[in-house]
């Protein structure tokens, strides 16, 4: 990104700094992950939810933050690491992969309240995109919200109306430039967290025909 790009991109609310600054890697991560087929059968599941669970282990302190609380009114109870690792339960993931996962979450570096807010932003997308993927999970798995599939059904309220929320909190922080520019590379690093765990959970699933 130039800096004339930069510039151009900090004169926008946060909100839209973050969706056109990570636009690029989230399309990539999409086709790469959409390429492994996660929904094929439970043995390709299992593996997608492994890596939902190493995000949400490195996304859960932020939702225990009190610094981002203030910011986030009712941030705790957006975390979705208890529903990740009760569907990792239903799939009878092993106890040791729950526990390489969980320490492999804690690997994550965020530095700075401007880049947790970039990584929250990353996560908190992922739960508004969800609807396709909760789909596929009761068409092709028979997953549910209530078996297997937790993590990805809709917030009681509807996930449009959960995510303008979100959206709303965000465009009402007082960000200089320069913390939309951290917050911006906290959501990249977010999404390079994501794309290395699907390489190395998933590259050696068979590849569909």
């Amino acid at each position: 990104m130039t800096q004339a790009d930069t510039v151009e991109l900090m004169e926008k609310p946060l909100s839209l700094c973050l969706k056109e600054g990570t636009h690029q890697i989230h399309e990539n991560l999409d086709n790469r992950l959409s390429g492994f087929a996660p929904f094929a059968d439970e043995q390709s599941y299992r593996r997608f939810l492994r890596m939902q669970l190493r995000l949400q282990c490195a996304t859960a302190p932020l939702y225990q933050a009190e610094e981002l609380q203030k910011l986030f009114p009712g941030l705790a109870e957006r975390s979705r690491l208890p529903e990740v690792e009760a569907d990792c339960r239903d799939l009878k993931v092993s106890d040791s992969d729950l526990s390489f996962d969980r320490l492999a979450g804690t690997t994550a570096l965020i530095t700075g309240m401007p880049a947790a807010v970039g990584w929250l932003y990353t996560n908190e997308g992922s739960n508004l995109g969800a609807a396709f993927l909760f789909k596929l999970a009761q068409d092709k798995l028979g997953l549910s919200e209530s078996h297997g599939a937790r993590h990805l059904a809709g917030h009681p309220d509807g996930r449009g109306l959960h995510w303008k929320r979100f959206k709303a909190q965000l465009d009402a922080l007082a960000f200089t430039d320069e913390d939309k520019a951290q917050a911006v590379r906290g959501a990249r690093e977010a999404f390079a967290f994501v794309n290395s765990a699907v390489e190395e959970l998933m590259a050696d699933l068979p590849r569909p025909a």
